[in-house]
């Protein structure tokens, strides 16, 4: 039987990326990978340091409550697969014209198929 308490599943203000700064270094020195709905930028952190997460999403997406909708989706998929990371990143996700008016599932498989295709999570 696993004693090992179970991974904390939060996205405090310690994982994310705030000032403007931080995201032109990830899209600058990092690297880049498109896929479905959403573009991944990261930068590599030493070992032992939390992965960060920075989202973007412009007015092309539609109006507040759209822009809002991909950020939280975004976030959610990030929070539940932060464990996954084979190494810790500074991750901007950016989110493209088609989010708009998709599920849950639908952002998530994106998120999960573009970090498999980028190889910062294991591929199963």
């Amino acid at each position: 039987m696993n004693s090992a308490p179970p991974k904390r599943l939060r996205l405090g203000r310690s994982s994310r990326l705030a000032q403007s700064r931080d995201f032109a270094r990830v899209r600058q020195r990092g690297e880049r990978f498109a896929l479905g709905c959403l573009i991944a930028n990261w930068n590599r952190l030493p070992e032992g340091a939390t992965s960060k997460l920075g989202v973007v999403t412009s007015k092309k997406i539609g109006g507040a409550t759209e822009r809002s909708r991909a950020r939280r989706l975004l976030r959610e998929s990030f929070r539940r697969h932060q464990h996954e990371l084979v190494r810790p990143v500074e991750l901007v996700l950016v989110a493209r014209n088609s989010i708009a008016g998709r599920d849950f599932a639908a952002v998530e498989k994106d998120y999960l198929a573009a970090l498999r295709r980028a190889e910062l999570v294991d591929s199963r």
